[in-house]
Parts: structure tokens; C-alpha cells; sequence
């Protein structure tokens, strides 16, 4: 069972280091929270974005994502959903005053659980994410090497393994720019403008996708 040639693996692991490498908006995301708040909020940021990939590999496992991909209304339901949500992140970053808003960790108990919360529902309410794992993850299916759905999932956890050795160097990073930028307070409104201009982009980037 699961057995793979080395050609399968390499191919596999290259594609997984190519499209972790890539930036998107998952970690436009990671980064922001990192450079604004801290490597501590950045990781809260990324094991958010993780956990939502872990729960589109578990519904292109178990054939879920195909009803994004059949059904248009879904598709654009949570389409919507995901643009609306990432907005209202932007909008709430650009009413504060630099003193935080969004993501400042200091002024909240447990900021680290808010930016968890957001990493999952960012990473979830992106359509696009469900059907990229739904069209990637089959093409490294083997027939005969085991079941299908247990072929996707090892393949899917991998993309996220790979990511864990590339994500958390560029949140140490960033966190040590963040250490540089908040010497000087008047940077926060900035990064706070910064951060919301971000989300906001992404929203409306979400909004004009089509299937």
C-alpha cells in the first residue's frame, strides 16, 4: 500500500516546495500579522492558515470540494463570504489609530487565538484553495497503490509538512523587522494602513475570481 517510485516523489515534492515558495494571499497573511504584532501572532497566523489547509485536504479526501467546483451558487457563496470577511479585516485594520487595531497584542488577553481564528477562515472561505487541492492532489493518485481518499490525504498532510519547513524561517524573520520597526511608534499607523490596504486588496482579488 502507498507504494511510490522515486520519480512520483520528486516530481510530488517539487511541486509542493514550487507552490509553498509562491506568494500568495495565505502568506500575505502570515507575514502581516508577523511584521505588525510579532513571530508570536505571525505563528498564530500561520497554524490558523494550516488548520483551514488541513480541513480543504479532508474535503477533497472525502470528494466535499467537488460540490464547489459542480455547483455554481456554492462556488459563489463562499466566494462572497470570504471576500466580505477579508474586507471587514481590512476595514478594522484601517479605522485603528496605530495603536493596534487589528492585530495589536498588546491591548488584547489572547490575540493569538483571534489571529488563529482568522487564519482558519481565511484559509477556508477561499474557493479557489478547495478546488486547487481538488484539481493538484488527484494527479499524484496511483492506481493500485492504495485507496483513493488515503492517497489524497498523505499527499495533501505533505504540502503542509513541506510548508513547515519553509513558512516559520520567514516568521522568525519578520519578527525580528518587527522588533527594528516598533522603535518608532509612528510606524504602526503606517503598518496598520499597510495591513488594511493588504486585506482589502485580497477581498476584492477574492471577489472578481471566477470558476
Amino acid at each position: 500500500m502507498l507504494d511510490y517510485s522515486l520519480a512520483h516523489w520528486i516530481a510530488f515534492l517539487t511541486a509542493a516546495v514550487l507552490l509553498n515558495l509562491s506568494p500568495g494571499p495565505d502568506m500575505a497573511f502570515i507575514l502581516g500579522h508577523t511584521i505588525k504584532s510579532g513571530t508570536r501572532a505571525g505563528f498564530a497566523a500561520l497554524f490558523g492558515i494550516w488548520t483551514g489547509a488541513c480541513l480543504h485536504v479532508a474535503m477533497a479526501a472525502f470528494g466535499l470540494s467537488a460540490i464547489l467546483k459542480a455547483s455554481a451558487l456554492a462556488f459563489s457563496v463562499v466566494k462572497w463570504v470570504g471576500a466580505v470577511y477579508l474586507v471587514w479585516l481590512g476595514i478594522q485594520a484601517l479605522r485603528s489609530k496605530g495603536e493596534g487595531g487589528l492585530v495589536n497584542a498588546a491591548k488584547d488577553v489572547l490575540p493569538w487565538r483571534r489571529v488563529y481564528r482568522q487564519g482558519i477562515l481565511v484559509s477556508l472561505l477561499n474557493p479557489k484553495v478547495a478546488i486547487f487541492f481538488l484539481a493538484f492532489l488527484p494527479q499524484f493518485v496511483v492506481e493500485g497503490a492504495g485507496p483513493t481518499w488515503l492517497q489524497l490525504t498523505v499527499h495533501g498532510v505533505l504540502i503542509i509538512v513541506v510548508a513547515a519547513f519553509i513558512e516559520p524561517p520567514l516568521i522568525l524573520a519578520g519578527g525580528r523587522l518587527a522588533d527594528l520597526i516598533k522603535r518608532r511608534q509612528s510606524i504602526g499607523l503606517w503598518l496598520d494602513r499597510g495591513l488594511a490596504a493588504l486585506l482589502v486588496a485580497l477581498g476584492v482579488r477574492l471577489a472578481l475570481t471566477t470558476r
